[in-house]
């Protein structure tokens, strides 16, 4: 049974987001465009908390892709000197930034586990595909992870965990150097929504939406034929030779289908994936503050990463 603070976020938080389902292409798309332009050269949501600055040092760093750069903030407790890295994929269907509740578990990530995070702020859908920003952010892990002698983590939650694994992917393809471990929320792995009981959990979720759903898997993939590619569906890939998994899924989630599709895949690969699932829980649920269920699977992740 979810507990109390887990059933009031559950309510509040899709009304704050004003989450609702697609109402035209159209619409959606010019909605997107006109947020993008209006947040362009924004800095880091850090919320400009005297108590942030007090404790952590961003720096910014430019990473060179095809048609220009995108920035990544790397992240660290004051004083600290980590020898370990986390590069965090954010969320946000691929059409959102970096926001908050990002910043905030990257903080708890470099605070906990005395490690820097590389959060990159990669181009967005609908204004870009896949191919705007893949071989950038491989390269960019592939550097953290050669830089850090203590080991290195590629993380992220909803479309950043698919992301995260669709770099991995990569990274192994391409005989590059690869992190030690995998820590995936909610990750949104199959973008082609093969899995036919998806539409039953469009009618269980209060947050996402099948409409906005397959909207955004198209125009991240940019087109029908690379829906399946396993940069921008990783779950239907190759997924033997990963390193160490942990994922997490509540089953208040429209993407349950696509994680157990993985968890299924990856047991059949041979993959070490350990696989997380609690009833009833909403979209990327160890995000949320103050929920007895995330701190439960905050404690999993920091034996997992230690």
């Amino acid at each position: 049974m979810p507990s109390l603070t887990h059933q009031a976020f559950a309510w509040a938080l899709p009304r704050a987001r004003r989450s609702r389902e697609l109402e035209s292409l159209d619409v959606e798309r010019a909605r997107l465009e006109a947020r993008h332009r209006s947040t362009a050269g924004d800095p880091l949501p850090t919320n400009a908390v005297t108590r942030f600055e007090r404790r952590f040092v961003v720096t910014r760093d430019e990473v060179p892709a095809a048609g220009g750069s995108f920035p990544a903030y790397v992240l660290a407790a004051r004083g600290a000197a980590p020898s370990r890295t986390v590069v965090y994929l954010h969320g946000g269907g691929y059409t959102s930034g970096i926001d908050p509740f990002h910043v905030r578990y990257a903080a708890r990530l470099a605070d906990r586990l005395g490690v820097r995070v590389v959060l990159p702020d990669y181009p967005l859908a609908p204004e870009h595909t896949w191919r705007d920003s893949h071989d950038a952010l491989v390269d960019l892990t592939a550097a953290w992870v050669a830089r850090s002698p203590g080991g290195a983590v590629l993380a992220g939650d909803s479309a950043g965990g698919g992301l995260a694994l669709a770099l991995a992917l990569s990274l192994r393809d391409r005989g590059l150097p690869q992190p030690d471990r995998l820590l995936l929320h909610a990750p949104w792995v199959d973008l082609s929504t093969s899995t036919p009981e998806t539409e039953e959990y469009d009618a269980v979720d209060p947050w996402l939406f099948l409409g906005k759903l397959r909207a955004y898997a198209a125009w991240w993939a940019g087109s029908e034929a690379d829906l399946t590619r396993p940069e921008v569906s990783p779950a239907l890939g190759d997924l033997a030779g990963l390193p160490r998994a942990l994922v997490f899924q509540g089953t208040r989630d429209l993407l349950t289908p696509g994680t157990r599709l993985l968890a299924r895949r990856a047991a059949e690969a041979g993959w070490d994936l350990t696989y997380v699932e609690e009833p009833g829980l909403l979209h990327v649920y160890p995000l949320l503050p103050l929920v007895p269920e995330a701190r439960r699977a905050w404690r999993r992740t920091e034996a997992f990463l230690r």
